[in-house]
């Protein structure tokens, strides 16, 4: 018997496909907890559908992605920071306060979580900084830190 799964169900499938199933099978187990539903060709046409608009939102926002990458590419925030001996911080600059500074210098808004950094700035200077913003798109941008005078 053929079911289109409405949930991940393990060893069977992912949302979305259609499996081979035993008729018991999919009558006592998956229709009863709304695992599945019988393959029927109104609901083959409901899950192309889908899967065309869930393309079309992915190719959206990769475009996307890929447009804010290319604005936000070679731009350059510049931070201010106390300073204390040989030039180290006190604290750290942290993704939070690039994102801060890309969203009011250049007004790009970008989640603090897509900025990669291995640890956090504790030194003056510029700094090259890697923004994930999607798995296809990613910008360098630089920072530069100077002293609070």
């Amino acid at each position: 018997m053929q079911v289109v799964l409405l949930q991940d169900v393990a060893k069977l499938g992912k949302k979305g496909d259609i499996a081979n199933v035993a008729e018991g099978y999919a009558r006592n187990f998956l229709f009863p907890r709304n695992l599945a539903s019988p393959a029927s060709e109104g609901k083959l046409k409901e899950l192309s559908t889908q899967k065309q608009n869930q393309a079309a939102k992915k190719q959206k926002q990769e475009e996307e992605a890929k447009a804010l990458a290319a604005q936000i590419s070679n731009l350059t925030v510049k931070l201010q920071a106390k300073v204390g001996e040989a030039g180290r911080l006190f604290g750290a600059v942290s993704s939070k306060d690039i994102a801060d500074g890309l969203k009011t210098q250049h007004g790009c808004i970008v989640d603090k979580k897509k900025i990669v950094l291995k640890e956090p700035i504790k030194t003056l200077g510029t700094h090259k900084i890697t923004i994930k913003i999607h798995p296809v798109a990613q910008a360098e941008i630089t920072v530069v830190i100077t002293a609070i005078e």
